[in-house]
């Protein structure tokens, strides 16, 4: 069977996303760059840990941090979280309206979490003026948490690209692997997000 030939149910593989060697070296491959990826994060944590505190008689992450949107914003990115799970579960079942209509869900849920970050950084810029260059705290918050928006950025990106490229292709053994590596990358992101909640926004709250 041809890779990107349209996967029917007598020739479905358990798992399409890894039924060639390209699709288990997608997997492998992309294992690797996730951990370059968890060694810049941990650079960024550590960073902002060392100057959070250097205000230069700015505003302090206490006195500026809601967490009421942060809280919002956490739940629709861990929601989206959720939704890809679904679709990758329809994936693996041969359904590809219903992956593609889940991994719809995701990226409108990622668009949300990524509009209400960019409302947040605007009202921190126009009520506080905090800025990049406002503190070292200041330089390594938008560093930290506008690295990780990238991040979602480019992986809303690519999610509209495969789901594009894809609408009239349907589900076979060359595009399975790429929406399988969509997930992972997102899944990455969500899990990035839980300790920027936690190490920026509690911890900035509680002083």
């Amino acid at each position: 069977m041809s890779h990107d030939e349209v996967l029917h149910p007598e020739t479905f593989p358990e798992s399409p996303e890894k039924a060639t060697m390209e699709g288990k070296n997608k997997f492998l491959g992309f294992w690797f760059f996730l951990g370059g990826e968890t060694v810049l994060f941990a650079s960024l944590f550590g960073t902002y840990l060392s100057l959070r505190h250097s205000t230069a008689d700015g505003p302090s992450a206490h006195e500026m941090f809601g967490l009421d949107l942060v809280f919002i914003m956490t739940v629709l990115l861990l929601t989206s979280s959720l939704t890809s799970v679904y679709a990758m579960y329809h994936m693996r079942n041969n359904e590809f309206k219903k992956m593609m209509l889940w991994l719809g869900i995701t990226g409108l849920l990622g668009l949300g979490f990524l509009s209400l970050e960019i409302y947040e950084f605007t009202h921190y810029i126009t009520e506080y003026g905090f800025t990049f260059r406002s503190s070292a705290f200041g330089s390594a918050f938008y560093t930290l948490v506008g690295f990780h928006g990238g991040h979602v950025t480019f992986g809303i990106l690519w999610l509209a690209a495969l789901m594009v490229r894809n609408a009239k292709r349907g589900l076979n053994l060359y595009n399975a692997p790429k929406f399988n590596t969509f997930s992972l990358y997102w899944h990455f992101i969500d899990v990035v997000w839980v300790f920027v909640f936690t190490v920026v926004y509690l911890m900035g709250k509680v002083g």
